[in-house]
């Protein structure tokens, strides 16, 4: 813990024992709430603004909760970025006038509010990772110009944007930070990551406290509490909502009481919670009685962190826990080496290929992918960044980031949403140096080569000694043991048969003496060799036996993943024999030649099919007017499923050279979209997934639509719906969502933006005649502009439909605004808008 506040500028002793877990930290509860109270809602869209008009107002909501016992005053500029704030204030103004506020109200800390940018970050959205990074430098930089304690970055729902975040506090400031995501009843944020993922990597990242806030009351957070504390390396947070919002007196109130509220905080204090307090809903009296009930227990209950070995991506993690052999198969084929079409397709750009080889591997059981794009001729830092952001929108395996440059791996590993696996380090002390450091700023995993200036060592022996020195040097930096995998290296048989059962004992010296993790290329031990499989499995489960982790190969071969397969039974990876069974109980030995073929006679082995389909089979049922081409069918259907945009045209052109175009869209695009948003509501699939299909699906409607205007027939006429955020509201990166979402099923989709008043709306819908309306809302104060643009609606427009999301919206609530349907997530609205739109015979 000690070396994570080394270098930070902090206030007094009592933060940094907060700091250090050893005491409690009380922070304030809900700005917007309290500006609710005293009528302040409505007088400002962008609520900073009322530091410089109402400055007594919100100096006064300050002072209340430090009457309380809140120890942390949190600023009131969680929009204040140049986005939200536009012409009407600098950042730097806000910064400083909310800062004087909290100053005045005599705040013992004073924290610097960022929330999100309002914006989606690419590939999603349009917001680069360094945009997002210059507009959160900037907030950092105002907020130490006003001579903020803390950087507080909170709400965050996008990996990615949070990491953003984090960097630009890191690199920008001294001060300490706290980042907090935001989870749904899913336990998962809107884009599909885990409470633990989120705890590895911010933390692994170098924030000095990790948590969650918003969205939900403490007692339905509490499950996300518990995953977060057995991953974070740092004090966990934990700033819940007073329960669920609901309209009473038509006003909006939340559900959990102020004594509810610090009993239910209870379960979290015991999770580990130790810097805490409370959002929307919360109030004074609700921050008082929580900070009675810290001073009752004293000290912050222990976490109970599980060290072990992570990889993750932004909604997938491969967790290998210390004391526990498991193993972890790294598919090998995203790598030019003797593979001439990856060649040509990264020579020519052609991405979707690469996620092809991603999507066959991960269908084959690969639980990590290695990316490897180094060719001579090519940007290789350019190249691969563009690799990993389209894996990663794609394909929810975590990623091995495989490169000899280290400008390419700071590129990568610097924007990745996710914890990688950095391939990699040698002994060499330029390699060290070079590397190294870049693994422990960006929190990665890194593999090391067990080479250095000598060369391989021919003897396990050797391989151990350079092996620990490479532990030892990660370590005197800062990277954690369960963060370093070695690499022994596999030499080819056929020039180093001596070295063969060298490279497994040396396996096994590093597993017993340095209790690292370890990895090996498998299939170079069979270079030059005929029938390599047979070599490569037995090698394979030799070293397994001798304690290999990450076995690096083609998951795509049977006889490779039938080995691994039997070893997750016998190291009880497999508990039960469970998946075992399942695969293998009525499959025929695929090593068992018929009685009576050449093979039999032979004595010889027959060549095992992968165990695997490379591609699923086709999800959806072909109708009949689609029968005739139903080769053409699935293989379209497979691009959506895969999120493949790039083939989606050719393909939609061979199926309108036979079928009718409306076929093709009711009977497959339409079903295949269907099956994708039943793997989003199963969580099999997440929002990245979600929209990629959806893109891929309008690279078809693209030629559908061009196809139909040939023939004077339109695809949108009756596909009109208007989006909008609300009156007051400037947040709309959900409603920007369902406008993509719906745009990519189809539907022409008229955007009206942020901050919309009801008589706009109106007016649009008259003018185009629309008959549905989707409107988003995510400040509570705004909830009641959304039910007067509602009862707006279906006064003048009866046969006009309203349905609505956010984040401060439930079911109940929808039902007392008098929506007509409440949306939990783009997906949602996507299927509400189908089935509105077959029920009034359009």
């Amino acid at each position: 813990m000690a070396s994570n506040l080394s270098g930070l500028t902090i206030k007094d002793e009592h933060l940094r024992r907060a700091l250090e877990g050893r005491e409690y930290l009380l922070v304030d509860g809900a700005m917007g709430t309290q500006m609710q109270e005293r009528g302040l809602d409505a007088l400002e869209a962008v609520p900073e603004l009322l530091c410089k008009t109402h400055a007594a107002d919100i100096t006064a909501i300050h002072a209340a909760y430090i009457a309380a016992g809140a120890e942390v005053v949190t600023t009131n500029t969680f929009s204040a970025n140049r986005l939200k704030l536009g012409d009407k204030m600098s950042v730097v103004e806000a910064y400083q006038l909310a800062a004087d506020c909290a100053r005045a109200a005599g705040a013992p800390y004073i924290a610097g509010d960022i929330g999100p940018t309002g914006s989606l970050l690419e590939p999603m959205g349009t917001l680069s990772f360094d945009e997002a990074y210059d507009i959160f430098a900037e907030q950092v930089r105002a907020a130490v110009a006003a001579e903020c304690d803390i950087i507080l970055v909170e709400t965050m729902a996008d990996l990615r944007e949070a990491k953003a975040a984090l960097l630009a506090a890191r690199e920008n400031s001294t001060l300490p930070v706290f980042v907090t995501m935001t989870f749904g009843e899913d336990g998962r944020t809107f884009l599909g990551t885990t409470p633990e993922i989120a705890a590895e990597v911010l933390s692994s990242l170098g924030a000095q406290a990790v948590g969650l806030n918003c969205s939900l009351g403490p007692a339905e957070l509490t499950g996300a509490a518990r995953a977060m504390a057995s991953r974070v390396r740092c004090p966990l947070m934990a700033q819940p909502n007073a329960g669920l919002p609901h309209m009473e007196n038509g006003e909006t109130v939340f559900d959990v009481g102020p004594e509810e509220f610090a009993r239910a905080m209870g379960p979290l204090l015991d999770a580990g919670a130790s810097i805490v307090g409370g959002c929307c809903g919360t109030s004074p009296l609700s921050i008082e009685l929580l900070s009675k009930e810290i001073a009752r227990r004293g000290k912050p209950a222990p976490r109970a962190f599980k060290p072990a070995c992570v990889l993750a991506s932004a909604q997938e993690a491969v967790v290998l826990e210390k004391g526990k052999h498991a193993v972890a198969v790294i598919g090998e084929r995203i790598n030019p080496t003797g593979k001439k079409k990856l060649k040509a397709a990264l020579r020519s750009g052609d991405l979707d290929y690469v996620i092809g080889e991603a999507v066959t591997q991960r269908n084959s059981g690969a639980d990590v992918l290695d990316v490897n794009v180094g060719l001579p001729e090519l940007d290789e830092p350019a190249m691969l960044s563009a690799v990993v952001e389209k894996l990663s929108a794609t394909v929810t395996l975590p990623l091995v980031i495989d490169s000899s440059n280290p400008d390419a791996i700071e590129r990568v590993v610097r924007s990745y949403a996710g914890k990688p696996l950095i391939n990699s380090v040698n002994g060499k002390r330029e390699s060290l140096d070079a590397v190294l450091p870049l693994a422990k700023k960006y929190g990665c995993a890194i593999i090391g080569l067990a080479l250095d200036e000598s060369g391989i060592p021919p003897t396990a022996e050797g391989r151990f000694a350079v092996a620990e020195k490479i532990v030892a040097e990660a370590e005197r930096i800062g990277i954690p043991r369960e963060d370093i995998v070695i690499d022994c290296l596999v030499m080819a048989v056929a020039t180093n048969q001596s070295e063969a059962m060298e490279i497994v004992k040396a396996v096994s010296l590093v597993k017993e003496r340095l209790g690292v993790r370890t990895v090996l290329g498998v299939s170079n031990v069979s270079f030059g060799i005929p029938q390599r499989a047979l070599l490569n499995s037995t090698f394979l489960a030799a070293a397994l036996g001798c304690g290999l982790d990450f076995p690096i190969l083609n998951p795509s071969s049977a006889r490779y993943m039938d080995t691994v397969h039997a070893f997750r039974v016998l190291n009880m990876q497999d508990e039960g024999a469970v998946r075992y069974i399942e695969d293998y109980a009525n499959a025929p030995d695929p090593y068992t030649a018929p009685a009576g073929t050449a093979a039999a006679q032979a004595g010889t082995l027959p060549q095992p099919q992968p165990s695997k389909p490379t591609d699923a089979a086709c999800p959806i049922v072909i109708p009949e007017s689609l029968a005739h081409a139903s080769g053409e069918v699935e293989q379209v259907v497979n691009l959506i499923m895969s999120g493949r945009k790039g083939p989606m045209g050719e393909m939609t052109e061979k199926l309108l050279a036979s079928c009718d175009a409306l076929d093709v869209v009711n009977g497959a695009f339409i079903p295949a979209l269907d099956v994708v948003g039943k793997k989003f509501d199963a969580g099999e699939f997440f929002l990245p997934q979600l929209m990629a299909s959806a893109e891929a699906v309008k690279a078809g409607f693209d030629v559908v639509r061009e196809h139909m205007g040939e023939s004077g027939a339109s695809l949108d006429d009756w596909r009109a719906i208007v989006v909008a955020t609300v009156k007051g509201d400037i947040h709309d990166i959900g409603k920007n969502i369902v406008k993509m979402l719906l745009e990519n099923y189809g539907y022409r989709v008229i955007d009206l933006g942020r901050d919309v008043d009801p008589r706009e709306i109106l007016r649009v819908v008259r003018e185009q005649n629309v008959r549905l309306v989707g409107l988003s809302a995510l400040m509570t104060t705004t909830v009641k502009a959304m039910e007067e643009t509602i009862e707006l609606l279906h006064r003048e427009v009866p046969d006009c439909s309203v349905f609505v999301g956010g984040a401060v919206l439930t079911p109940e609530y929808a039902a007392q605004i008098h929506a007509d349907h409440y949306s939990k997530d783009a997906a949602d609205s996507a299927r509400y808008a189908e089935e509105y739109f077959a029920s009034i015979g359009l």
